[in-house]
């Protein structure tokens, strides 16, 4: 057996410093290091550093890396080199470990609603006249709102208003409270008029004198009125606006309808949903206001006190503490509900109160608030049917979802996502139309508004730096889950534009997009394997985009996840790995190195072991280094040791490779899909330096690898030109370099004996520098 196969033969074990070198003993007779080992590099420490590297390359009986000479041949194999970058050839590392915390913090709800549940759609509200006791429950509970006089003057004025506003923000209250204002004193009551009288349906002739009328203009209407003049050159677009009578802008409708009721005087209030056509009329100034909802809490307290005011004493207290309760926030998700949601939390507080609830069933209707949320939203945008009509409705559909994938990243990543979703959108509704893109749309803000969202200022992270950004996130955690299960569970025929979607989406180099896109799958993947699994993992798999290999590893370790799911995935890796499609395998190799599919790190570990010998390092190295920076360094560290030991080839080089990454890799391009909180402060750091740091039990293992990589030929040059770097490194930095000095004493001990003279050797030329 030659010195490379024997795995305890070190390259030089024979040789030792000549007598009167002058060169400082590694450690004394006792095995002790000297005095001055840990001191800090005096000003000429890169001079010097320099030199050692040029006395290493002659000690190890071949010429320095600079020479411009190739290194001789080993006498029984190559010699191991250090690896360069990862699988992606350096594309989309800095980044990703921020990017895949907060894609992971947004999807990953422990409690959230197993399956949305089928439920009847909300009905629409009760045309014809309101009843007076509806009327005067609305006296007793209605808060009001900012503007409101200014509302009512322009009203009492002009005979009409639009509110601009959300759904369930409060509007319908506001606009009944100042239609029966002003009734009252004109001895009128106050009606509620379906939309057909948009399209000529009787009803509106029979307008009353002094009478008041709530109006709610559809948003496929408004919006689509909105769209027509663009839409008009076609000719099923004008056929369209013909036939549903919606060629008029929104602004000619409302001028028609307050001529109307102006010549009977009477009263009406129009709700608008926010939008287009909402921003267009606010910024005419005739007829709309902005409408901003009256605070939750003062809506919670009303309702509350309505609701338990002929009950007991001391249970309106109950009722208000469980209000402010940090698990009823949580289960909620949302940032601060609307009145209509507070009207509703106040109903389920009050029985709870009462006692006819339990608080596991209050916590449960809570977490129920963001999936309606959702499902209201989807319904809206499902009515229209032709692609003028539907094509802003789309865009906001599009906008959410994109939202849900991006929820916290730069609002410009989000904003172009989700146009590149409405092209999927439109062109699956009507193939033959390829939609454009507004070139100066509405206010974004409008936009945000549409998806209960909000702006602000955020950072990007570039590994070297961070960049500052215009943030965008939804009002309430648990809009994006519930966004996106709503979507992929409710909806089918959305599945296979979104699918596409987030398949060109994890060809992005950049890790803001791909990691979001690929945690995103893998989240759908759990919730239909069979469906994601072809439509999703597959493709990206199979590709020669080494971006989309690594989205197809993170979406099917994101998937395993599930109890129920890991199983499949972990058997299709296994295939995979023992397959002859080098794509695949590496794309095995990729997904074991977060740790989830395999079910354990342990069981991961071992998947890399098997796929080492068909691999040559590259790739299984860099996934047992993700691992080692994962949540279980020892368990890592121990199975490295163990490999040094083992027989085969292939698993010896998977070791030395990985401790040859840990010192040259920066923590931050190593990131998984799980916490590690401690290695965060040392994110910028090689792997080594940090593990040292955040983990100081790693140190003898992380030794002892260290020692053998220095002294076994295979890797001995490799090793010294990493550890030369790694000092290097650490000398610009007191923190980095107080950690290293702390440990390279340890790397010339051997426990109770002096390493190999060979090693010590190496070791030598290199602490000479310091």
């Amino acid at each position: 057996m030659n010195a490379l196969e024997d795995v305890g033969a070190p390259a030089d074990s024979g040789r030792r410093p000549p007598a009167g070198s002058g060169e400082r003993p590694l450690a004394d007779s006792a095995g002790r290091p000297p005095a001055d080992a840990g001191r800090r590099p005096p000003v000429d420490a890169e001079a010097r550093l320099g030199d050692a590297a040029g006395r290493r390359g002659d000690a190890a009986g071949r010429r320095p890396a600079d020479s411009g000479e190739p290194p001789p041949a080993d006498a029984a194999g190559r010699r191991l080199e250090i690896p360069q970058g990862g699988p992606l050839d350096g594309a989309g590392l800095p980044g990703g470990a921020r990017t895949a915390r907060e894609a992971c913090a947004h999807l990953h709800i422990a409690d959230s609603p197993a399956r949305l549940r089928a439920e009847p759609a909300p009905h629409p509200l009760p045309e014809g006249p309101v009843p007076r006791e509806e009327l005067d429950r609305l006296r007793r509970l209605y808060r009001t709102v900012p503007n409101y006089a200014a509302m009512r003057d322009h009203l009492r004025r002009t005979r009409l208003l639009a509110l601009c506003g959300e759904p369930g923000t409060g509007r319908a209250w506001t606009g009944l409270a100042l239609l029966a204002e002003l009734s009252e004193l004109t001895g009128g009551g106050v009606s509620r008029l379906g939309p057909g009288i948009l399209h000529g349906a009787p009803g509106v002739e029979k307008t009353e004198r002094g009478h008041g009328y709530l109006l709610e203009l559809p948003a496929e209407y408004a919006e689509y009125a909105v769209h027509t003049e663009h839409a008009a050159h076609t000719e099923r677009a004008a056929h369209t606006a013909h036939t549903a009578h919606t060629g008029l802008a929104a602004e000619l409708l409302l001028d028609r309808l307050r001529a109307h009721f102006a010549e009977r005087e009477a009263f009406c209030v129009v709700l608008v949903a926010g939008g287009p056509a909402a921003d267009r009329l606010l910024r005419g100034r005739r007829h709309a206001v902005p409408y901003e909802p009256p605070a939750a809490a003062d809506v919670l307290d009303r309702h509350l006190v309505e609701l338990l005011a002929d009950g007991p004493a001391g249970l309106l207290e109950t009722a208000r503490a469980a209000a402010v309760r940090p698990e009823l926030a949580e289960a909620l998700g949302l940032d601060e509900p609307r009145p209509g949601e507070a009207a509703r939390l106040a109903g389920h507080l009050a029985a709870y109160a009462e006692g006819g609830l339990s608080e596991e069933r209050l916590l449960e209707h809570c977490r129920s608030f963001a999936p309606d949320q959702a499902r209201e939203w989807f319904l809206a945008a499902g009515r229209p049917g032709d692609l003028p009509a539907a094509l802003p409705v789309l865009r906001a559909a599009a906008l959410r979802i994109a939202l849900a994938v991006f929820n916290g990243a730069a609002h410009s990543l989000m904003a172009e996502a989700a146009e590149l979703l409405t092209w999927e959108l439109a062109v699956t509704l009507d193939p033959q139309y390829a939609p454009g893109r507004p070139l100066f749309d509405h206010r974004s803000g409008a936009s945000l508004a549409m998806a209960r969202a909000v702006h602000g200022d955020g950072v990007e992270d570039l590994g070297d730096a961070s960049v500052p950004v215009r943030a965008v996130w939804f009002a309430g955690r648990r809009l994006a889950l519930a966004v996106l299960h709503e979507s992929w569970d409710a909806h089918h025929n959305l599945r296979g534009p979104m699918a596409r979607w987030l398949r060109a989406l994890c060809d992005d180099p950049r890790p803001q997009v791909w990691v979001r896109a690929a945690v995103a799958a893998g989240a759908l993947c759990a919730r239909d394997y069979l469906y994601g699994l072809v439509e999703l993992a597959l493709p990206l798999a199979r590709t020669d985009s080494p971006v989309q290999r690594m989205a197809a590893a993170t979406a099917l370790a994101e998937a395993s996840r599930a109890a129920e799911v890991r199983p499949a995935v972990h058997g299709l890796l296994r295939d995979w790995a023992r397959g002859d499609d080098e794509r695949e395998r590496e794309t095995a190799a990729l997904a074991h190195g977060y740790g989830l599919a395999a079910g354990s790190v342990v069981a991961s570990l071992e998947e890399l072991g098997r796929i080492a010998c068909a691999d040559d390092g590259r790739t299984t190295s860099y996934s047992a280094l993700r691992l080692l920076a994962g949540t279980e360094p020892e368990t890592v560290l121990a199975a490295l040791t163990h490999w040094l030991r083992d027989t085969r080839r292939p698993r010896r080089d998977l070791a030395l490779l990985t401790v040859l990454r840990a010192v040259t890799t920066r923590t931050s391009h190593l990131w998984g899909l799980c916490e590690v909180p401690e290695l965060a402060p040392y994110a910028a750091w090689p792997l080594a330096t940090a593990l040292l740091a955040a983990r100081p039990g790693c140190a003898p293992r992380l030794a002892e690898l260290l020692r053998a990589a220095l002294t076994w030929a295979r890797s001995a040059g490799a090793a010294e030109d990493a550890l030369v770097g790694w000092i290097r490194r650490a000398a610009g930095d007191e923190r980095q370099l107080a950690v290293l000095c702390g440990f390279l004493p340890r790397l010339a001990q051997d426990g109770d004996e002096p390493i190999d003279a060979g090693a010590a050797t190496r070791i030598r030329e290199v602490l000479e520098a310091l």
